[in-house]
């Protein structure tokens, strides 16, 4: 390990081991054993820690689209907030998330915020209530002709030019989101977590904005969707990573997401996959267990119909298997 300057000016390590992209260029964003614990307190003023993020590694390379896909609970939102350094005061963060090779510090995200690196909220919330959308857009671009580069933005997303000089309250569901993307879009930003971006947007809303996430990627950028739609994930993405209860199970291309699902790795995958109405509509039984009743072992472990003594015993680490990655002794 050596120090190098990061991206915010401030001395930081990195490893020269680190991985590398298909090409050997240096990975965009890389977590590592992310591990993600929140301090709480039950009777008598006991302090204990909930973990609800272990042993979770991804990566996404610059030109690429890298879909998220889990259930509620699974822990794609709380990824993205620990990538941008938005997580409660009382969370721990254990492992690396290194961005173009430098391993980002509370520092470090705080100056990329919204400049090198920018989010897509999945609440609307977001949005500063008392500011004219146009001008909170406008604020995000650096380049001169803002209000050229915001009205173009909001043609690409059908925004009516008359958004502009809407409050938030006035924006329906699925306007807030393509207001929110929009903004993202327009930063500049090289990395772009889109979190639930898509849900209350028309069809041909859907189509375009799909259509310039991709066209983003192709100009070199790097895009993490997080979804829980895996139609829409097999449209848009190069590879998916599937959440379950905290973790990644497996990181597949979306060439595997075809027919029965035979080149799919995990279990947990494969049911998903199988549970939609066009793959034969087979309902998977259980349900993700709730954080704080995580025990030790493969936390599909209870839902598995491959399971055996050694999946409850400990959990499996993280493998590569025809071109993909899988978490599962029976993959």
């Amino acid at each position: 390990m050596k120090l190098y300057k990061s991206l915010s000016g401030v001395e930081t390590k990195r490893d020269d081991n680190k991985s590398t992209t298909r090409g050997g260029e240096q990975a965009l964003l890389e977590v590592k054993n992310l591990g993600i614990s929140f301090r709480e307190y039950k009777s008598g003023l006991l302090e204990s820690k909930l973990q609800v993020i272990r042993g979770l590694d991804i990566t996404v390379n610059q030109g690429e689209v890298h879909a998220i896909l889990g259930a509620s609970g699974s822990g794609k939102s709380l990824l993205a907030n620990a990538i941008m350094g938005l997580l409660p005061e009382n969370a721990e963060v254990t492992g690396t998330i290194n961005f173009r090779g430098v391993t980002l510090d509370s520092e470090s995200q705080t100056m990329l915020r919204g400049k090198e690196i920018a989010l897509v909220p999945q609440s609307v919330n977001s949005l500063d209530p008392l500011m004219k959308i146009g001008k909170q857009v406008r604020a995000s671009i650096k380049e001169k002709n803002k209000k050229y580069i915001q009205r173009n933005i909001f043609r690409k997303f059908r925004l009516n030019s008359k958004v502009e000089n809407y409050y938030p309250f006035q924006l329906s569901g699925g306007m807030a989101r393509r207001v929110l993307a929009s903004t993202a879009m327009v930063s500049g930003a090289q990395l772009i977590i889109a979190d639930e971006l898509t849900p209350g947007m028309d069809e041909h809303s859907l189509q375009e904005t799909m259509n310039f996430i991709r066209d983003l990627a192709n100009e070199g950028r790097g895009i993490l969707f997080i979804t829980h739609d895996i139609n829409i994930a097999k449209k848009i993405a190069d590879k998916v990573a599937i959440f379950y209860a905290g973790t990644c199970v497996e990181v597949a291309s979306t060439e595997d997401f075809s027919g029965s699902g035979k080149s799919l790795r995990h279990p947990y995958t494969k049911a998903l996959w199988n549970a939609l109405p066009q793959n034969g509509f087979t309902p998977l039984a259980g349900s993700q267990p709730f954080i704080a009743e995580l025990e030790k072992g493969c936390l599909f472990e209870p839902r598995c119909p491959y399971a055996t003594s050694v999946c409850s015993e400990e959990e499996p680490e993280s493998r590569t298997m025809t071109g993909g990655m899988v978490k599962c002794y029976h993959a």
